[in-house]
């Protein structure tokens, strides 16, 4: 059997009407092409010798009808292709950039996670520039072949012969440039990696002294990044400028040949211009495909990638619409991974929570406590066993099981905008109401009013204008947003205040007395105040789960487990901390 059509094809085959039209118009242009020629031919062997001026005139007018319809035609073909890629880019567009959130889900992101993005822009500008052009005037050159031939075979033998030396330097240039080519990506994904992580570092490189050392170490990827970028540039552009010298000595030649063969009244003088036109035209796209060859790489090279990102992150299958969960989150069994890795963190945890309970998760730091967390919410898909939201799976649930959920991750981010487009998960046309009622659950309605423009505050990129405690507490806001069943919020007090602290434990004592269900890490007690379930977790397993005080109680008197394991302990032990 025959492997599926990637997305990419699928979505190339669409428009496969468009390229078969672009292909009849690129025969079209390749025809008129030849009246330059033809022009040529009959202005040295008819008007000269017969000093005919209405012929002249006649061809004159004919040659500018041709060549002025040849040059719309191309005009149109531009446009056309430019168009293309526009379509091809706004038709899979959304489906690349959901690919780009789901990586980071999926595997270790070794650049930005933006490559996807590039990777089509790149597409999109190779189609929109000169080298599709080149490829569809390929096929054409028999055409002006042919037609050197029948003003002379000896003239259309050394314009084959040319011609063949050039499609070897296309060959070379590919076979040639596709070792550097490969490395080149590599370095320059090491090299922006090491940027970036510069860039998240930047405060502690300061204030310990050690950026200029890794600036010498990015400067080392640098160096060797420009010398195979310098390798790939020599060698496509040395057989560049080899086919552009090649196609010039063939034009001498041509002429040269035609007019031994003329001196000799095997043809005519005009024939020997013809040919050298021709033979100028037939050439043209190969020395064009050859100039374009860099951008032909990065467009195959864009494609593979892009081709298989997209196979392994296939677009969701339409769900069901469940009814909105109101009564249980089940643990089956579940181990997970993190993305990248085989070894699970977490192995064969099971328990279940009922509406209205909440659990605090406790435990040494690397316990798998923050794994856990992110497989209940969906973000890290299961090695095996599963989450169930009121039995189904949370696979079943599909896109709609984002409004049953609040989660406070342990690194808040916040996006650019409103305070208001924040808690609201950037829904267009939020209820005031809705906005208001959350912000007020998180006990943060008043810190926002003090804010410039109160709701309306724009809090920049990832919330820069606010403190840690605002941006912690404003994402607390979002993640009880329209009432979700099921909140999961892992280190929510870490850089809360007293008052702070309070208010996340009214947050949660409101999400139980409405009939949710609250998951929360944290190793302060006061936190761990607003919860009836204790989970203690150790070593990526479930060591302990049941009702709060008797979970403490037992592990208490449990010698060697009792210090690790209770709130009071934790807050006091150095070496309890969030995964």
């Amino acid at each position: 059997m025959s492997e599926p059509r990637s997305e990419l094809a699928t979505a190339f085959l669409r428009l496969n009407r468009v390229f078969a039209g672009l292909a009849l118009v690129s025969g079209v242009i390749n025809c008129l092409a030849l009246s330059s020629s033809i022009f040529m031919l009959q202005v040295y062997d008819r008007v000269l010798s017969s000093r005919s001026e209405p012929t002249l005139a006649t061809l004159c007018v004919l040659v500018v009808l041709l060549l002025g319809f040849q040059g719309v035609l191309e005009a149109v073909r531009s446009r056309i292709l430019t168009r293309v890629s526009g379509h091809l880019h706004a038709q899979l567009g959304s489906r690349v950039f959901s690919c780009v959130l789901a990586l980071p889900l999926r595997s270790a992101v070794q650049d930005d996670g933006l490559t996807p993005v590039r990777d089509l822009d790149t597409l999109r500008h190779f189609v929109a520039g000169p080298g599709p052009s080149a490829f569809f005037d390929l096929p054409w050159m028999p055409l002006y072949l042919l037609f050197v031939y029948a003003l002379h075979p000896f003239l259309g033998l050394l314009a084959t012969f040319g011609a063949l030396i050039l499609v070897a330097l296309t060959v070379s240039t590919e076979m040639m440039s596709r070792g550097p080519q490969r490395a080149l990506a590599t370095q320059n994904a090491q090299r922006i990696g090491l940027g970036l992580a510069g860039r998240r570092n930047a405060e502690v490189l300061r204030a310990m002294g050690f950026g200029e050392r890794v600036t010498e170490r990015w400067l080392r990827l640098n160096t060797a990044f420009l010398a195979e970028q310098r390798r790939a540039g020599d060698i496509v552009g040395g057989l560049g400028a080899a086919s552009r010298a090649l196609r010039i000595l063939l034009q001498s030649l041509i002429l040269a040949l035609g007019a031994w063969l003329t001196i000799r009244g095997q043809m005519t003088a005009g024939a020997i211009i013809a040919a050298s036109i021709a033979t100028t035209r037939a050439l043209a796209p190969v020395e064009l495909a050859i100039g374009q060859w860099k951008s032909f790489v990065a467009a195959r090279d864009s494609w593979r990638r892009l081709a298989r990102v997209l196979s392994a992150l296939p677009p969701p299958s339409p769900r069901l619409d469940l009814p909105a969960p109101v009564a249980s989150v089940v643990v089956e069994q579940l181990s997970v991974a993190a993305p990248g890795q085989r070894r699970p963190s977490v192995r064969n945890v099971s328990f279940a929570l009922r509406a209205g309970q909440g659990l605090g998760i406790i435990g040494p730091s690397a316990a798998g406590k923050s794994t856990l967390l992110r497989a209940l919410v969906g973000v890290w898909p299961p090695v095996s066993g599963a989450v169930r939201l009121d039995g189904a799976a949370l696979d079943q649930w599909g896109e709609a099981l984002g409004r049953h959920i609040g989660y406070l991750p342990q690194d808040v981010e916040l996006l650019a905008g409103t305070v208001a487009a924040n808690i609201a998960r950037f829904e267009e046309n939020p209820a005031a109401e809705a906005v208001i009622a959350a912000a007020m659950a998180a006990g943060v309605h008043e810190m926002i009013l003090s804010l410039p423009d109160g709701y309306e505050t724009e809090i920049g990129e990832g919330g820069e204008i606010l403190s840690a405690g605002q941006r912690q507490r404003l994402a607390l806001a979002r993640a009880l947003y329209r009432d979700p069943f099921l909140v999961v919020l892992d280190e929510p007090n870490s850089n809360l205040d007293a008052e702070g602290e309070d208010a996340l434990t009214e947050a949660i004592q409101g999400v139980r007395a409405r009939g949710g269900i609250v998951v929360v890490v944290a190793h302060r007690p006061a936190v761990l105040a607003g919860v009836d379930r204790i989970a203690i977790m150790r070593d990526g397993a479930l060591q302990a789960f049941g009702p709060h005080q008797e979970v403490l109680r037992r592990m208490r008197g449990q010698p060697g487990s009792a210090g690790s394991a209770s709130p009071s302990a934790t807050d006091q032990n150095s070496k309890v901390g969030a995964q």
